[in-house]
């Protein structure tokens, strides 16, 4: 017998930026909606940390304007604020050494990346991505579409290193073409902004909005189980502290993992195969914070032939004092990546020795993420990149939806994550409906 403190509509398990959405659609259209969260705060993998004066994101973050998440974000009552980018001060690293990284025609000229012919096909590749419809290349690897249709060796390198740095994804193997140049195309499009006093702004606004729609959140609360009946339906929410809450419809903002832990005692469900061939997208991070820059000209930098990146995030957004620096280091690390943590770091330490002779003398504050999940699954041939992703309606468990960013057809990172908890609380709301009107009937 369930000792039921409180019946709900729709309990919503998990506090990121999926979550809060999900619960603030659902409010808003009328349901009474519970979220909880394990942790004591709030926002997941977008918070954000102030130290010294400095606010550093849990790695380096980026907003897609020409994603779902903008649009979404948007629709909730949250404006992203920051600046994007600049393009210059850019390097491509190939051997050790620095290259203008070529993102214009100028920079394409005049870098000593390569030679002519292959800057030729450069320009000649990076003008047709846009006219590329990626679901004709969902079944598709990245590796098999560079090896075929890219003819010099460094521009196919380029490529993979662009597809790393729009989707943090090193698995040109097992990734989808697809998925990997749409990506790119919205990068190319309308570009990323960094965003001022980091994504912890974002994370404020989307529990404002959850609390004025009339949200109940608690933090701090473990889930145990979610209680199905006789027919498999959601019935309640138990936590491990004895209390539970009835409700009718549950949805997982968790890991594929964590969800069919959630759910399922001694029985499967599509959950545990949903989780057993996610395959999680991982970077080793090493945030910088540094009370001068040894050279503000190089701001950026990606590699060429090692999956590395670093950006000075505060050349464009408010995320340092006057005169201070950000930086954001990561090495976009594969599948299977087996080197140990402190190798990791030193590789990417010298990746700033070479951008910025001097930091160790200026620094401030410094962290290194040596196994952070960017993102719950790669998008994958075997889903057809986004296309074949699950949920967010989980098929054998009435009641129990998925929401993240290894849900839905839509984009990559908090693109899918707010999609999915968008079309979450639309299938819910919409399923109410129609319950509704048959009743009524």
């Amino acid at each position: 017998m369930l000792s039921v403190e409180h019946k709900t509509d729709t309990v919503v398990i998990g506090g990121g930026m999926a979550g809060l959405a999900t619960a603030t659609f659902l409010a808003r259209s009328g349901q009474s909606v519970r979220l909880v969260e394990q942790s004591h705060q709030l926002g997941g993998r977008a918070r954000t940390k102030m130290q010294d004066g400095f606010y550093l994101n849990i790695g380096p973050h980026a907003l897609y304007r020409g994603g779902a998440g903008f649009r979404i974000l948007k629709e909730l009552g949250v404006e992203p604020r920051g600046a994007a980018p600049s393009v210059s001060g850019g390097f491509a690293i190939y051997g050790g050494v620095k290259h203008t990284f070529p993102v214009g025609l100028v920079s394409l000229l005049t870098t000593g990346l390569f030679g002519l012919s292959a800057k030729l096909e450069t320009a000649r590749l990076l003008g047709s991505i846009a006219k590329i419809d990626g679901t004709r290349l969902k079944n598709v690897s990245v590796r098999d579409w560079v090896e075929a249709e890219i003819a010099h060796p460094t521009v196919r390198e380029l490529i993979l290193a662009t597809f790393r740095l729009s989707t943090y994804t090193n698995a040109a193997e097992l990734m989808s073409a697809g998925a990997a140049i749409e990506q790119l195309k919205k990068a190319l499009s309308k570009g990323v902004l960094y965003l001022d006093h980091g994504w912890q702004t974002l994370v404020d606004s989307l529990i404002e909005s959850a609390k004025s729609a009339r949200v109940i959140i608690e933090t701090g609360v473990k889930v145990e189980v979610v209680e199905r009946g006789i027919a498999g339906r959601v019935e309640a929410v138990r936590l491990d502290d004895g209390r539970a809450y009835k409700a009718s419809t549950v949805v997982l903002a968790s890991s594929p993992a964590l969800a069919a832990a959630l759910v399922e005692r001694g029985d499967r469900t599509s959950l545990s195969q949903w989780a057993s061939t996610a395959i999680p997208v991982k970077a080793a991070c090493l945030d910088v914070a540094l009370n001068r820059l040894p050279d503000p000209r190089a701001r950026f930098a990606l590699g060429i032939d090692a999956p590395l990146y670093s950006s000075v995030h505060s050349a464009s957004a408010r995320l340092a004092p006057e005169g201070a620096a950000m930086i954001h280091v990561a090495k976009y690390l594969p599948p299977d990546h087996a080197a140990r943590a402190d190798d990791d770091e030193r590789e990417m330490e010298g990746l700033l020795d070479l951008m910025q002779p001097g930091w160790r003398d200026v620094v401030v504050y410094r962290r290194m993420l040596p196994d952070m999940i960017v993102m719950n699954a790669v998008a994958t041939v075997q889903t057809e990149g986004t296309e074949g992703r699950p949920g967010p309606a989980v098929p054998d468990v009435p009641g129990l939806f998925v929401a993240g960013d290894w849900v839905g057809r839509e984009g990559l990172l908090v693109d899918a994550s707010l999609a999915s908890a968008k079309q979450a609380a639309e299938l819910i709301v919409n399923h109410g409906k129609a319950t509704v009107a048959a009743v009524s009937a």
